[in-house]
């Protein structure tokens, strides 16, 4: 597979990495299975999706454990992003980015991935209690200490940026600004995909211009680009989806033409190309910092999506999926 640059020319990933937080976290519990989860991994492994994407928060802890299962085995082809900086109550999450609690939940996270080494140490939200520099200041720390290799910052959410007002990316490209002063920021990660491009407007161009990597989360739509989904099919209560606005019946329903359109554009280039697979050479085709982290628990998928990494995308096929309806249905 080939290989993109994560920041610092020193780190480098697969052009497809694996989401890891299905297995364990915000999708049908019913559905999930360790031994399948972790055949998944080692597909993506395989394929040469090197990037194994997780965070402390998903189960919580469990997804870590997850993962520390397969790095035990293939550490040396792996290579690891997890993040900190959110507690799970019993209904509620909260920010925590005090310095103390930072290194707790490194050393905490580093024993649950048996791995003596973070290559990506994300912070998944900045704690409004404490400023962003001193959190920042205490993840710099960890890599000085030989704990993390890099360090990473993940987008606002699209609520928290209206709220903020502005562009849709206005707050996080200002946390950006503030921790690059502190200790170079080698990775973003945010929502982008054919259906949610909002990121393409200011923080992808951010990226780029500073030789920082762009991690796209949920490239597939939280699986409805991927063409699998049914409008009205329901979803399990613990299902993030439903409570979604775009996973009621009648925005799924309404949605369909995007789906239609990446599926023309992929008979375009054999029968065994899926919707899935364009939605994903869409994004490798946005800039050479760019890597998809689609998420999933199946083996199938996982070597599904890693296909897409040899697929290129014409002028043409770009122009139509340009040309597709804009999504329907508020993310609030």
């Amino acid at each position: 597979m080939e290989r993109r640059r994560i920041g610092a020319a020193t780190l480098e990933v697969g052009a497809i990495g694996l989401g890891c937080m299905p297995m364990s976290w915000a999708y049908t519990a019913s559905q999930r299975s360790g031994e399948d989860s972790l055949r998944a991994m080692h597909a993506a492994l395989d394929a040469g999706a090197s990037l194994l994407d997780t965070a402390d928060m998903y189960g919580p802890f469990t997804n870590e454990r997850l993962v520390g299962r397969v790095l035990k085995e293939r550490r040396r082809d792996a290579f690891v992003s997890t993040k900190c900086g959110l507690l799970v109550g019993e209904t509620h999450i909260v920010a925590n980015g005090r310095p103390g609690y930072v290194k707790r939940a490194c050393d905490a996270s580093l024993r649950r991935l048996q791995t003596d080494v973070i290559d990506l140490y994300q912070l998944h939200r900045a704690d409004p209690e404490v400023p962003i520099e001193e959190t920042w200041g205490a993840m710099a720390e960890l890599v000085a200490a030989g704990k993390v290799r890099a360090l990473g910052l993940c987008a606002l959410g699209v609520r928290a940026q209206r709220r903020a007002g502005g562009g849709m990316h206005d707050a996080t490209v200002r946390q950006l600004e503030r921790v690059q002063q502190v200790f170079p920021v080698s990775c973003v990660q945010a929502e982008l995909s054919v259906w949610s491009p909002e990121a393409l407007e200011a923080l992808v161009p951010w990226c780029a211009s500073r030789g920082v990597g762009f991690l796209a989360a949920m490239p597939l739509g939280n699986g409805f680009l991927s063409g699998t989904l049914t409008p009205g099919q329901g979803f399990e209560p613990d299902d993030v989806r439903a409570r979604h606005p775009r996973f009621t019946a009648e925005m799924m329903a309404a949605n369909q033409p995007i789906v239609v359109g990446l599926r023309r554009v992929a008979r375009r280039h054999g029968e065994s190309v899926t919707a899935a697979q364009v939605a994903l050479a869409w994004l490798l085709g946005q800039g050479r910092h760019v890597v998809p982290v689609p998420g999933t628990k199946r083996e199938r998928w996982a070597t599904e999506n890693c296909g897409a990494a040899g697929l290129r995308l014409t002028d043409a096929d770009f122009a139509e999926i340009a040309a597709l309806p804009p999504a329907q249905g508020s993310w609030d």
